[in-house]
């Protein structure tokens, strides 16, 4: 009697311990997959994620790049919308802000009064040639100068192509050269966390363990295009939306565009 008594008791313990068992295992079967409901590429090596990503950005017709760049030649806090014919938007600097709008390989500049009076790092320069004699009062200049800075405050320059800062400025308004310098990881390329950009689910892929050459958002959603780009050593970081949406670009009307007349200010 002892003996089946004791065997029954055994039984209701492991009849219920057996049962948790399976529906944990059946828990654990069901559990979510990080990839349901995505594009699939978050199950890919690392560097075919980064390839994937490199050709979504190829292939679009249009971006927004928002961010911080640093650089030798300074820190650099952009805002512009790219597309193979132009882009628009804005560029801060330590001392200045200014607004460009390429069409083509037209290039205009918008600023206020005081990044025409100052160069970068604020050395005076003139607006306009001056008009005056060498022996003109030195105060004199300086006023012709601050008038024709308020003349140009809030109006489109357009760039000359012989203009050294053309180059330079027109860079900020690539979009293949922009994306082809931010996005490309160095180092072997090692597959990250999962993360959401802008509410879209992303896998991040690195250059390097700790980033070192990179850090790579790519979206798990859609199409896998790169959201955010994080550069090695605090390079700055920069997010990349509004995919393949155009947008219009119109050239200033005479009346918002003025001349500057001589080699712009360093940016």
């Amino acid at each position: 009697m002892t003996a089946l008594l004791t065997a029954s008791r055994i039984r209701r313990v492991v009849l219920p311990l057996a049962l948790c068992a399976g529906l944990a295992a059946g828990l654990s079967a069901c559990a979510d997959d990080p990839d349901e409901g995505t594009n699939g590429v978050g199950k890919l090596a690392p560097d075919a994620i980064e390839e994937k990503a490199q050709a979504a950005a190829d292939s679009a017709k249009a971006v927004r790049l928002a961010g911080t760049l640093v650089s030798k030649g300074g820190t650099f806090k952009l805002n512009m919308r790219l597309k193979d014919d132009g882009a628009t938007g804005s560029v801060a600097t330590k001392n200045s802000t200014f607004e460009l709008l390429r069409i083509g390989d037209a290039l205009y500049m918008k600023a206020d009064a005081a990044f025409w009076t100052h160069g970068e790092g604020g050395s005076q320069s003139s607006a306009k040639p001056s008009s005056t004699s060498g022996s003109s009062d030195s105060s004199d200049a300086s006023e012709a100068d601050s008038e024709a800075a308020d003349k140009l405050d809030d109006k489109y320059v357009k760039v000359p192509q012989d203009d050294p800062s053309y180059k330079q400025l027109r860079g900020f308004t690539d979009m293949d050269l922009l994306l082809d310098g931010l996005i490309g990881l160095h180092g072997d390329v090692v597959k990250g966390d999962r993360d959401k950009i802008g509410g879209i689910r992303t896998v991040k892929v690195k250059g390097g363990e700790d980033g070192e050459g990179g850090t790579l958002d790519v979206a798990l959603e859609g199409t896998p295009f790169p959201l955010q780009f994080a550069r090695g050593g605090g390079a700055g970081v920069v997010v990349l939306s509004e995919w393949d949406k155009d947008f219009a670009l119109e050239a200033p009307a005479p009346g918002e565009t003025l001349d500057y007349g001589k080699q712009l200010p360093r940016t």
